[in-house]
């Protein structure tokens, strides 16, 4: 049985909005953390087993969430969940930081970026960039429902970086203004697919016909081990307006042909030469 204040910190995860795959790994290390505080011995084991199935139903759709839950050990020894978990938030900010390295390179000066949804991943390069005193813009939709972009626009105003906010219906107009689109991911299946908040596909079409290079941003933890597109829960939250039921599939699959390389700590995954 976990305790409350464990169960507490699952349902703050699963009521999360605005914020993806990166912030929700972090918060339940930061679970585990504090459950190797609370708890040792074959209590600490059994909780830990049920965390094992708690931490990836958070959301299924996200690799980074079955990732860490086989990341922390099944133990009695409390300290060797502090540890692995503390491990796995320092790499998980180092690889950040290597992602903005290496990221920011794509971004060439006056370059136009097209992207969508907030990916942490994305804003570290464009703070890398800013700091290496590059020049450009960003064009981001509002990412619709739950308007993840005004969170994104809210860090580029801060940064001073220009930008411009679209609905997500304008993608495909908008897309032929840029000349690099940059998006995060929740998940990276086996057979090279990019799964990402509902939107990216389309974005990754219009660019594709609009000969603008389309590049994915994610930590490695985002690669899934075993599970291949067609195999991956995508979560739906439907919604209720003006009396009626609409559907709100919260993520979308995107080809690895429709995209150029994943910038990841490791440094520019390239898809196979016969895709």
């Amino acid at each position: 049985m976990l305790p409350q204040e464990i169960r507490l910190i699952l349902e703050e995860m699963r009521s999360e909005r605005i914020r993806g795959a990166s912030h929700l790994a972090k918060r339940g290390a930061e679970a585990y953390i504090r459950l190797g505080e609370l708890m040792d011995g074959e209590e600490l084991k059994r909780a830990l087993e049920e965390m094992r199935r708690e931490i990836p139903a958070v959301n299924r759709t996200m690799a980074s969430l079955y990732n860490l839950a086989r990341f922390i050990p099944i133990t009695d020894n409390p300290e060797v969940v502090r540890a692995k978990a503390e491990e796995f938030i320092r790499l998980s900010e180092e690889a950040k930081r290597e992602i903005g390295n290496i990221g920011s390179e794509l971004i060439d000066e006056n370059e136009v970026v097209i992207t969508h949804s907030f990916s942490s991943a994305v804003l570290e390069i464009f703070k890398t960039a800013k700091r290496k005193g590059k020049h450009f813009k960003v064009i981001l939709t509002e990412s619709a429902p739950d308007y993840e972009g005004m969170a994104l626009a809210r860090e580029l105003e801060s940064l001073g970086v220009p930008f411009e906010v679209i609905t997500d219906a304008q993608l495909g107009l908008f897309a032929r203004r840029a000349t690099l689109a940059l998006a995060g991911a929740d998940n990276v299946t086996r057979d090279g697919a990019v799964i990402n908040k509902a939107g990216t596909y389309p974005l990754a079409l219009a660019c594709h016909d609009s000969g603008v290079p389309f590049y994915v941003a994610a930590e490695s933890f985002k690669l899934h081990p075993e599970l291949t597109s067609g195999e991956v829960e995508i979560v739906e939250r439907p919604y209720v307006r003006q009396g009626y039921r609409v559907r709100n599939c919260l993520f979308d699959v995107t080809a690895w042909r429709y995209i150029r390389g994943i910038v990841t700590e490791l440094g520019i995954l390239v898809p196979p030469k016969e895709l």
